[in-house]
C-alpha cells in the first residue's frame, strides 16, 4: 500500500538496512479512509499483527495485482518490507510460492515461527519492542548464511536495482541488466525468479507501475507515460488497467473497483 496516511514510518535499524528497505506500524482505531488499496508490490513482506490477545506472524508475498479492502477499524499492526531480492536468504524458502499469497510464518519456519510469535505476544503492541525481536530474528537468519548465499544475494540485489533504475522498457531493461551484470538474461531470470519470486519482466512491470503511482496526480498523464519507460500513454493505460483493475483516470478520481471485506 502506498501510505494513505494510516501508517506510521519507523526508522530501520542500521544492521538490518540492507535487508530491509521499510519499517512501518498502522495507527490504531478508526481507518483514515473506508478502503484500503494493496497496490503490486515487488517485495515480500514480514507482517506482525494483533490477533486477539496474541500477536500472529504473517508472510506477504509479492503482489502481481492490487486488492481493494473495506476496513472498519485498524489493528495494531508492524510490517517490515524486505528489499527485493533479499527474502529467500531471509526466510529460507523460494518466495516464487508466496507470491499473491498471504502465509503464516509458523507455516514456513514450524517451530521457531510459534516461538517468535509467542514473543512477540509477550511485548504486545510495542513498535519498538516488537522491531527489537524481529532484529534479533532477521540477524540470527542472516549469520547462518553460507558465502555462496550471500554472493548469490547480492547479484540479485544488484539486479533489482539496475531494473528500477532503467526507465525504457521492460524486455530492454531486462537485457541491458543482464549485460552489465556480465550474465546471460536465462541465468539472470532463473536466479532472479527463485530470489525474487517474479521474472524480471514482471518485475519491471510493476516498478513501473509503482513510479506511475506516486505521480499520476501531480503530471500529465502522457509526460508521465514517456518518463517511465513505456511506449506510449495507450501502453501505460493497458498495463495500469491490468494490474489495478481500472484506469489512471478512474483511479485518480477515486473509481476504485468493488471492495472485499478485510479480514
Amino acid at each position: 500500500m502506498l501510505n494513505d496516511g494510516s501508517e506510521r514510518v519507523l526508522p530501520v535499524p542500521a544492521a538490518l538496512r540492507p535487508w530491509i528497505s521499510q519499517l512501518s506500524t498502522a495507527a490504531v482505531g478508526e481507518p483514515v479512509v473506508p478502503v484500503r488499496t494493496e497496490v503490486p508490490d515487488t517485495a515480500t513482506a514480514l507482517v506482525v499483527r494483533a490477533s486477539g490477545d496474541r500477536q500472529e506472524v504473517v508472510v506477504m508475498g509479492p503482489r502481481t495485482h492490487a486488492a481493494y479492502f473495506e476496513v472498519s477499524r485498524v489493528p495494531f499492526c508492524v510490517k517490515a518490507r524486505l528489499r527485493p531480492g533479499r527474502a529467500r536468504a531471509l526466510l529460507g524458502v523460494p518466495p516464487r510460492g508466496l507470491v499473491d499469497r498471504a502465509v503464516p510464518l509458523d507455516d514456513l519456519w514450524g517451530a521457531a515461527g510459534d516461538r517468535l510469535a509467542e514473543a512477540l505476544s509477550d511485548v504486545g503492541p510495542d513498535a519498538a519492542a516488537v522491531v527489537e525481536l524481529l532484529e534479533k530474528t532477521l540477524i540470527g537468519q542472516v549469520s547462518a548464511l553460507s558465502g555462496q548465499d550471500l554472493a548469490r544475494d547480492e547479484l540479485v540485489h544488484s539486479a533489482t536495482s539496475a531494473l528500477t533504475a532503467l526507465a525504457i522498457p521492460g524486455p530492454r531493461r531486462v537485457r541491458t541488466t543482464a549485460r552489465r551484470l556480465n550474465v546471460s538474461e536465462r541465468h539472470l531470470r532463473n536466479l532472479f525468479t527463485d530470489a525474487v519470486g517474479i521474472p524480471p519482466k514482471h518485475f519491471a512491470r510493476i516498478d513501473r507501475l509503482r513510479h506511475v503511482l506516486t505521480r499520476a496526480s501531480q503530471q500529465s498523464l502522457t509526460h508521465l507515460a514517456v518518463e517511465a519507460g513505456y511506449y506510449d500513454q495507450s501502453h501505460m493505460t493497458a498495463e495500469f488497467r491490468r494490474m489495478m483493475g481500472v484506469s489512471p483516470g478512474a483511479f485518480i478520481t477515486g473509481q476504485l473497483p468493488a471492495a472485499t471485506r478485510c479480514r
